[in-house]
């Protein structure tokens, strides 16, 4: 797997506005929000799509649920709610190949999701 902008951002090579840190994973504000709260919770170790997530991983990804709950909590918008999403694969809306969590906050969220880019 190459390079993605989320390793330049693990390894410091471009700034990003982190929100947490652990020994497994990051978490940053995304820089094209679609909610008052964004972020981004990417694992440290590079897996390109949901669809190569293999057995071992399963500590990790659990881990990224785990540490969604946490920033909720610690921002204070766990209990009025939110929302996690990970997209697989272009088109469903996955531009960078590292799987990532999107935390979205701080407003009505609606049902379904993206209702706007449906086709049906």
């Amino acid at each position: 797997m190459t390079d993605t902008i989320f390793t330049k951002i693990i390894n410091r090579e471009i700034p990003a506005d982190i929100v947490y840190e652990d020994e497994l994973c990051l978490a940053f504000k995304d820089v094209n929000p679609q909610a008052p709260v964004h972020l981004l919770i990417i694992p440290k170790q590079p897996i390109a799509t949901i669809n190569d997530i293999e057995a071992p991983d399963r500590e990790l990804v659990g881990h990224l649920f785990l540490t969604a709950g946490k920033i909720a909590k610690d921002m204070g918008f766990d209990e009025e709610g939110y929302r996690v999403v990970m997209n697989c694969n272009e088109a469903a809306g996955q531009t960078v190949f590292h799987i990532h969590l999107h935390l979205l906050a701080g407003k009505p969220l609606g049902w379904p999701p993206y209702t706007e880019n449906l086709k049906v």
